[in-house]
C-alpha cells in the first residue's frame, strides 16, 4: 500500500507540458521566473527546455532515455562489435559469449540488449494452408495423447518433489474430431496399440452415426505403427472410410486434432486436482459434452460444434 507522507519533489513533465512552458516564453513572452512559477517547476527546467527549443525545435522537446553524455566505463567500440559478431556466428547466450571474450556476463547481456540481439530472430516458419471440409463426416481427425497414471495427488499440486505413484502406468487418450463441425468423441483406454485403437474407431463411427446422424467417409491420421497395421486398414475397409495420413514430420497437417487435445490438457486433465487418475477420466464425458454443446469455438464464429449439425437433426441444443 502506498503511503503518501509529502509532496514529491519532481513533476514528471510530459511532450505537451514541456511545448507549453516554452511557448509561454518564446510565444506569449513571459520571462522564464513567471514561466517556472505559472507551471510548477524549477527556474532550471525551463532555462533547460528553452535550450533544447533553440537547437532542435519543437522535436528536442521529446523525452530522452537517461543516459549520461560521458560514460567511462563503458567499453569499446571494437569489443561490442566481437561480441556481436560473436552472437550472430554462434548464437551462444552472454554466459557462454563471456566466457568465450573474457568479458562479464552482465556486460554481454548489456551489450546485446542495447543491439537488440538478447532474442535471436527465429526462422520463418512454413505458411500453413488451412482448408475445412464442407460436410459433417468427410473427414475425421484422428489422434492419441498419453497420460501419466496416479493413485493420490502428486507433486505437481503439492509443489514438494516427491514422487507419489512410481511405475503407475500409463493411460491413452483417443480423441477424433470432425473436421467440419468440430465435433469431438474420446476415449480414456489402457493402450494405443492396433487392437484399441481400431477398436476405437469402430466405436467412435458408431457414435457419429447414431447421436448426430453423421456418416463418416474419410478418416485423417498419423504415421504411428497402429494406424499403418493391417487391422487398420482392414477396419477402415469394413467400416467404408477412407484412409488418409499426415505428411512426415508434419504434425500441423493433423492440426485439428492437435489443437482439441491441447485445450483437453488445458480444461480437462491439468485444471483439477483430481484424487486420482481414475476421477480424471469420469469426468472426461462430462467436460466432452460440455464442449461439443456449449463451449465457444472460435473457428466457428463463437458458436459451439453442436450449431453446425443442428441443421442435419433440426434440433438446437
Amino acid at each position: 500500500m502506498l503511503t503518501v507522507t509529502e509532496r514529491p519533489r519532481r513533476k514528471r513533465l510530459s511532450w505537451e507540458s514541456r511545448c507549453d512552458i516554452v511557448a509561454k516564453v518564446r510565444i506569449h513572452g513571459l520571462t522564464p521566473a513567471a514561466a517556472a512559477a505559472t507551471s510548477g517547476v524549477h527556474r532550471s527546467t525551463v532555462y533547460r527546455l528553452i535550450a533544447r527549443f533553440d537547437a532542435e525545435g519543437w522535436a528536442a522537446l521529446v523525452e530522452r532515455r537517461p543516459v549520461p553524455h560521458h560514460q567511462p566505463r563503458r567499453i569499446s567500440p571494437e569489443l561490442e562489435q566481437r561480441i556481436l559478431a560473436a552472437r550472430l556466428a554462434s548464437g551462444a547466450g552472454p554466459a557462454r559469449l563471456g566466457a568465450m571474450l573474457g568479458v562479464p556476463t552482465s556486460t554481454v547481456a548489456k551489450v546485446l540488449r542495447r543491439a537488440g540481439l538478447n532474442r535471436l530472430p527465429r526462422a520463418p516458419r512454413q505458411v500453413t494452408q488451412r482448408y475445412e471440409r464442407a460436410t459433417p463426416g468427410e473427414l475425421l481427425h484422428i489422434d492419441t495423447k498419453r497420460l501419466g497414471r496416479f493413485h493420490q495427488v502428486g507433486k505437481a499440486i503439492l509443489q514438494d518433489g516427491i514422487q507419489r505413484s512410481p511405475r503407475a502406468g500409463w493411460h491413452h487418450l483417443h480423441v477424433a474430431v470432425d473436421d467440419h463441425t468440430r465435433i469431438a468423441y474420446c476415449e480414456v483406454l489402457p493402450e494405443q496399440g492396433k487392437a484399441a485403437s481400431s477398436a476405437f474407431l469402430t466405436r467412435a463411427v458408431a457414435w457419429f452415426a447414431n447421436t448426430h446422424n453423421i456418416a463418416v467417409t474419410g478418416v485423417l491420421t498419423d504415421n504411428s505403427h497402429a494406424y499403418r497395421s493391417h487391422q487398420w486398414r482392414e477396419i477402415c475397409h469394413h467400416l467404408g472410410v477412407v484412409h488418409k495420413r499426415t505428411r512426415p514430420y508434419t504434425p500441423r497437417t493433423n492440426g485439428k486434432a492437435e489443437a482439441f487435445i491441447g485445450t483437453a490438457l488445458r480444461e480437462w486433465a491439468y485444471r483439477y486436482a483430481y484424487p486420482t487418475s481414475l476421477h480424471r477420466t469420469r469426468a472426461l464425458p462430462g467436460w466432452v459434452r460440455w464442449y461439443n454443446r456449449r463451449r465457444p469455438h472460435s473457428s466457428l464464429g463463437n458458436r459451439p460444434p453442436i450449431s453446425r449439425v443442428a441443421q442435419v437433426r433440426a434440433q438446437l441444443s
